[in-house]
């Protein structure tokens, strides 16, 4: 049997047993088992130890130490469990670091072979060339692996279609708790005991299990019977790793349905929906998903109206998705299916933008769905229950009323096809558990009084392992007991969880996290103003661990680089979250585990806008750094990066002088170690002359710019000024050739984004005022004010906002603050005889960089439609560029950072050489003229020289 926790031994002597049988990458630090404490649950266990195996022969030799040491052993993937089924207090084993590959694809066959790290998203991709797939899709599919869809035998929205996990798995070679290595298709032999283990519980299996498709609580006992073929593979997937640890998978792969469409219904309410699956069922959909109005308005207060497409009306929505079935065409089935229900509106969707933006709402539900309509914190817990489908509106109608009765609320959606609901819920788990446990309790015995499953795809993990005797009889409960024995004897796989689970309300993470307000710098305002509410936002749905730079995603581009959990968005919450109890990582703001943490994240802003839960990692690396340094002797980097708008203004005035300095490599090595930057990188050069020294006749107040004809401010910023004169020469150019009057405030001030960059927030505050007191009196004219680097704009778009929170002169300048694309998408109108039009740009081939704060601030959409719209062919890239303003120059960067430029931008460079680099933002340009030798150029270059007007001279 396992030790008690308080018997566990040293974690040195884990280190070194693991060691001696070959297994060397074992982390027992503060900082890793933190980032290793949690999962995409509500639950919190510090574990021993992590490991990272690179073999199947390692992970065996694992669980051979787990068993000798009697230690807990909890096989993890990408750590998305919501049932707190990837975490435990031993040897917490990741497969995902170095076991993800795709071993082989057989197309003939349509199997594929695969180690348990792999993702859904890489088996995706593998198969994708043969016309293949892997059936399940759960909504975390670019980032879960297929070990953690074969511990909770994960389904996904078409599972209509292609069946749960367990449907798609045809063996799986695995080492149980007693140490024995067998394959599963041995069948119930490979276990002694098995067989009679099966005849003793006929009755019981036969009478209480497989009664519908999504009842997947506990063990799935019904495959082991004579007439399902006593499929051992099928009853261990779903065994959430408490009987062995999967080394490797054979899957069996599906094709790719050509061209589905999806038919969108609209209802008075959820229940009204539910009503209409068994007629919908009828027609074979390959998924019939339920969403309500309240996720779906959750995205649009997160991401803007035009991030869900419109409509049919209702308050309630099923989509309905089918596909060719060889009797009816697709608009004939859309008919048919319309015509069979009672939806008050409906809309039919062909493959594009529409559809992929209403799945996007279904696929980002657990995170969007972590804050209720409230506003409140909400909670995983009866996440996905599931019901015969039959009684789906009866449930929801009963569900409903329960939830009223304990005053919590929630943003429901779920598979309705398969009658599972997805849910979190606001408990006030910042107090205690006490009203998370009563809801449980009441709320299993309403589950099972529908004859339905506390889980229908997750696993029951903590969150409802202690519940099953609401659904299951006690022969049934002890025949998991045996069951589990049989495997595993010393109860070392994942004790806790389904056979003598810990309580539902123990572990819980929230309740030990005490309340942080800051002294300064953020406010935090959205959370109450405490950054323990921020950093609780992170609910671990992990999709900071996804790849999907080919979809335009920018987040987490260090995590890409370096494929460690550390320096995802989500570990990186996981030690603050950590840091605000105290209880484990010491020391506060200043705790080491807290800046080894957040070192290596770029502040590139993906996070606040792509995580779905809203988790703003460069805010919160902004205000540790602040935190810690308050008062303090800062790293040299903060002075020279940090404060580069003043150097750059230096430089500038003996522009000619410095750059000739600065081509003695010598001096250029020093000056770089003496900022506190890596001496393989290269200064910037500077302008010969600033632009604010080229522009004097264009500088007017705000009362004689009001008088000019269609008068626009162009901000030039710091870098801009002093660094890339003629972009500000070819912005004003092109603003003058669409009829604008170019107006230059007198001043060019500084927007504070290296002051933010670098935790100096009082500095950027005081910046940030400045700039605000220049540029008001023009938006109190009503002039629009244009800028031309993204990064600037979007920190006066968004740091300045907060950072000024009580000035209300700050949000009109950063309501007024626009980019040249957003300027020229809404020209004012020009007078009687005038004419101008954006250049022709149908001889452009241009690789596209997007600023990562241009594409989370400001979006890039607008960009996109303008060099579309002109005829250009472009390939716009997904992920950050790697330099990301003073990191990647910053020493101790520099290999991350090439390994970033290297997720798209590098790779892009040398497979398009003769394109066109088109990179609004200075750390894009740079990063690729050093890494790779090409010149970017702004989108007022690009304008300016079709419209061959000079850039050369104000």
């Amino acid at each position: 049997m396992i030790r008690p926790d308080s018997a566990l031994p040293e974690s040195g002597d884990i280190v070194n047993r693991l060691a001696a049988v070959g297994v060397h990458e074992v982390d027992v630090t503060s900082r890793r088992r933190a980032e290793y404490s949690s999962d995409s649950s509500n639950y919190r266990i510090v574990p021993s130890a992590v490991a990272f195996p690179r073999s199947a022969e390692q992970i065996a030799s694992v669980v051979d130490v787990a068993r000798e040491l009697e230690l807990p052993l909890t096989m993890r993937g990408a750590g998305t469990s919501v049932a707190g089924n990837s975490i435990g207090p031993g040897i917490v084993l990741d497969s995902s670091r170095h076991l993800g590959r795709v071993l082989d694809i057989d197309p003939e066959a349509r199997t594929a072979v695969v180690e348990p790290g792999a993702t859904l998203g890489a088996i995706q991709a593998a198969a994708r060339p043969f016309g293949l797939r892997f059936g399940p899709d759960p909504s975390t599919w670019a980032r879960c692996t297929i070990g953690g869809s074969i511990g909770n035998n994960a389904c996904g929205p078409r599972a209509l279609a292609y069946g749960s996990t367990a449907q798609n798995v045809l063996d799986l070679d695995v080492v149980t708790g007693s140490g024995a290595r067998f394959r599963s298709s041995e069948g119930i032999s490979a276990v002694p005991g098995l067989d009679e283990f099966v005849r003793n519980g006929l009755a019981t299996v036969r009478t209480e299990f497989g009664r519908f498709g999504r009842q997947l609580s506990g063990y799935s006992l019904e495959h082991l019977l004579p007439e399902n073929g006593g499929n051992l593979t099928r009853a261990l997937v779903g065994s959430e790793g408490t009987l062995a640890a999967v080394v490797q998978a054979t899957v069996q792969l599906v094709a790719i349905p050509e061209n589905p469409s999806l038919i969108v219904l609209g209802y008075d309410d959820m229940p009204s929906a539910a009503d209409d699956v068994l007629a919908l069922l009828a027609h074979k959909p390959h998924a019939i998903e339920g969403l309500d109005a309240r996720l779906v308005d959750a995205v649009i207060a997160a991401r803007g109206a035009t991030a869900v497409p419109a409509l049919p009306r209702g308050r309630a929505w099923l989509l309905v998705e089918i596909a060719e079935n060889g009797a009816q065409g697709l608009p004939e089935q859309a008919a048919a299916v319309i015509a069979s229900v009672r939806a008050i509106d409906a809309k039919v969707l062909s493959p594009g933008s529409d559809s992929h933006a209403v799945w996007r709402i279904r696929e980002d539900g657990a995170g969007l769905a972590g804050r209720s309509p409230s506003g409140r914190a909400a909670w995983p817990g009866l996440e996905d229950a599931a019901v015969p489908p039959e009684h789906l509106g009866d449930y929801l109608r009963a569900f409903e009323k329960l939830c009223s009765r304990y005053d919590i609320t929630g943003m429901p959606y779920g598979h309705f096809g398969d009658g599972c609901l997805h849910v979190r819920l606001d408990f006030p788990l910042e107090h205690d558990g006490a009203v998370l446990r009563a809801f449980m309790e009441d709320a299993a015995e309403l589950v099972a009084s529908f004859g339905g499953s506390l889980s229908g795809e997750h696993g029951d993990g903590r969150a409802r392992s202690e519940l099953l005797p609401a659904m299951y009889s006690a022969n049934a409960i002890d025949l998991f007991r045996q069951f589990k024995k049989l495997f595993d004897p010393s109860n070392i796989m994942n004790p806790g969880v389904l056979v003598s689970p810990d309580p539902i309300d123990s572990s819980l993470r929230r309740p030990v996290a005490l309340p942080l307000l800051t002294r300064g710098g953020f406010g935090f305002d959205s959370d109450g103003g405490d950054v323990t509410t921020a950093v609780h936002r992170c609910v671990g749905v992990g999709k900071c661990r996804a790849d999907n730079t080919d979809a335009g995603s920018f987040m987490c581009p260090s995590f890409l680089a370096t494929r460690d959990e550390k320096d995802s968005t989500r570990a990186r919450a996981r030690v603050l979250q950590e840091m605000t109890n105290g209880s484990f990582i010491k020391g506060g703001w200043s705790a080491p585990e807290v800046a080894d943490s957040l070192d290596l994240c770029l502040s590139c802003k993906a996070c606040g806008t792509e995580c779905p839960a809203g988790v703003d990692m460069a805010t919160l690396k902004s205000q540790s750094l602040y935190e810690r340094f308050k008062g303090k002797l800062r790293p040299r980097a903060h002075y020279s990066l940090g404060w580069m708008p003043r150097w750059a203004r230096l430089g500038s005035r003996f522009g000619s002088l410095a750059n000739f300095a600065l081509r003695l490599r010598v001096l250029e090595k020093f000056a770089l170690w003496a900022g506190g930057m890596d001496t393989r990188r290269s200064i910037p050069t500077f302008s010969p002359r600033p632009y604010r020294d080229l522009s004097r006749d264009r500088r007017a107040s705000a009362s004689v710019a009001a008088t000019l004809k269609r008068p626009v401010v162009m901000w030039t910023d710091s870098f801009s000024d002093n660094f890339d004169a003629p972009i500000a020469t070819a912005m004003a150019a092109v603003l003058e050739a669409a009829g604008y009057s170019v107006v230059v405030p007198e001043r060019s001030p500084c927007c504070g984004l290296t002051w933010v960059s670098t935790g100096q927030l009082d500095g950027a505050r005081s910046r940030m005022l400045d700039l605000v007191n220049e540029l008001k009196p023009y938006v109190a004219a009503g002039i629009p004010v244009v800028g031309i680097e993204p990064s600037c704009i979007a920190t006066v778009r968004s740091d300045l906002v907060e950072l000024l929170d009580a000035n209300p002169d700050a949000k009109r300048v950063a309501g007024s603050v626009m980019t040249l694309a957003e300027l020229l998408h809404s020209p004012v109108p020009m007078g009687p005889g005038e004419d101008w039009s954006l250049p022709d740009l149908s001889d452009v081939t241009a690789v596209v960089q997007p600023h990562c704060h241009h594409n989370a601030v400001m979006g890039f959409e607008l960009d996109r439609a303008l060099l579309e719209q002109q005829g250009a062919e472009i390939k716009v890239l997904g992920g950050c560029c790697g330099l990301a303003g003073n990191f990647g120059m910053e020493a101790g960067h520099y290999e991350v950072s090439v390994a970033v430029a290297e997720n798209a931008l590098l790779p892009a460079l040398r497979e398009q050489p003769d394109a066109v680099l088109l990179a609004d933002g200075m750390s894009c340009r740079t990063q690729a003229k050093q890494l790779g030798g090409i010149r970017g150029v702004h989108l007022a270059e690009l304008i300016a020289e079709r419209l061959d007007v000079s850039s050369d001279s104000p």
